[in-house]
């Protein structure tokens, strides 16, 4: 009896361990985001600031993502817009400073594509997101020789849902977020 405690015990470690922490890579990452405007046209616009990290192991296989968005970084390379889209009207970045993300489940649906959902808080609000994900590959960086994972995160965000921006003809309801993610292990 002791001897099966005692490889449960061995196992139970081995599998906590192979657990690792993983960050992105800012430099080689993007939070982007798109929206239609007027009905005829889509603008885009991304977050300059950020901090992702997920725990997973080797295989980059069922992560768990905390993500840390600054509101003021927003960038559609217009600063009317974004000191716009930066007041009370939209993310009222100076009272929600941040959006987080932190994941709830993990489902895989294909041999590198799988869905991630979490509690996405905007606004002060918080909703579950469902985005699609697809592990680009996994290599060993020459320089660190560390761990190197490549995502690309997709979904919609429903920004009255967050009560971001009012009810407007001229701005569409949905959000497409597209966040290409350079993981390095730590």
């Amino acid at each position: 009896m002791k001897r099966v405690l005692f490889m449960l015990s061995f196992i139970a470690c081995s599998v906590v361990s192979a657990q690792s922490t993983w960050k992105a890579d800012n430099a080689h990452s993007k939070v982007g985001f798109a929206i239609t405007h007027l009905m005829i046209s889509e603008v885009e616009g991304h977050f300059g600031e950020f901090d992702i990290s997920a725990t997973a192991d080797e295989a980059f296989s069922e992560p768990d993502f905390t993500v840390d968005i600054k509101t003021a970084s927003v960038d559609t390379d217009n600063d009317r817009r974004d000191e716009h889209l930066r007041s009370a009207d939209f993310f009222d970045a100076e009272a929600h400073p941040s959006l987080t993300f932190k994941t709830t489940s993990f489902e895989k649906t294909g041999e590198k594509t799988f869905k991630l959902t979490g509690d996405l808080t905007m606004h002060g609000v918080t909703e579950p997101v469902t985005l699609e994900g697809k592990l680009n590959g996994i290599i060993t960086d020459q320089r660190s020789q560390k761990l190197k994972a490549g995502l690309k995160l997709t979904g919609t965000v429903d920004r009255l849902a967050f009560g971001v921006g009012g009810d407007t003809p001229t701005l569409g309801d949905d959000v497409e977020m597209t966040i290409n993610l350079e993981m390095a292990q730590q």
